[in-house]
């Protein structure tokens, strides 16, 4: 006999762990904010943003390329929102609060990024799926994309997750 699946958050409690998702990965992490990171989904099958090219961001000033480092702090933070999302989908009784705490243990322990094409762009996408989510480590595959649909970037990443 199978002990019966605890129950499955409501409509309105998952409403409420997207918006403090998007919260959290627009305003709260300040440094997001300050990338220009637009939430667009936190689906748990994959997570999406976009953020628009600013000269705050550009990296190669004769070129007026994306900064390296823009593109890794965002493949990395959506990595950590994929990671999110997904604890969210694996603990489906558990309250938006209980899940935003879970949050506050997460943390990257390895990032590798694969610069493919210069970042050039007046936009771009990100986005990322969770590859694996154990009890302790989830692991992820992350895009970034202009608005033409050119790939720029790939990554992977790790996330302890408690």
């Amino acid at each position: 006999m199978t002990a019966a699946s605890p129950p499955r958050r409501s409509v309105e409690e998952q409403a409420r762990l997207e918006a403090a998702l998007r919260d959290l990965f627009t305003r709260m992490i300040r440094f997001n904010e300050v990338l220009g990171l637009r939430i667009e989904s936190v689906n748990p099958a994959s997570v999406r943003s976009r953020f628009d090219m600013r000269p705050e961001l550009v990296g190669h000033y004769l070129y007026g390329r994306l900064h390296g480092g823009v593109i890794s702090a965002t493949l990395d933070a959506m990595g950590g929102l994929a990671v999110t999302a997904g604890v969210g989908e694996k603990h489906p009784n558990e309250t938006a609060e209980q899940i935003m705490q879970r949050f506050s243990k997460v943390g990257t322990i390895d990032l590798r990024v694969d610069y493919l094409r210069p970042g050039i762009g007046t936009c771009f996408h990100a986005s990322a799926t969770v590859t694996r989510l154990g009890g302790r480590v989830g692991s992820t595959q992350m895009r970034l994309e202009n608005e033409r649909g050119v790939l720029i970037a790939t990554g992977a990443a790790s996330y302890i997750l408690s």
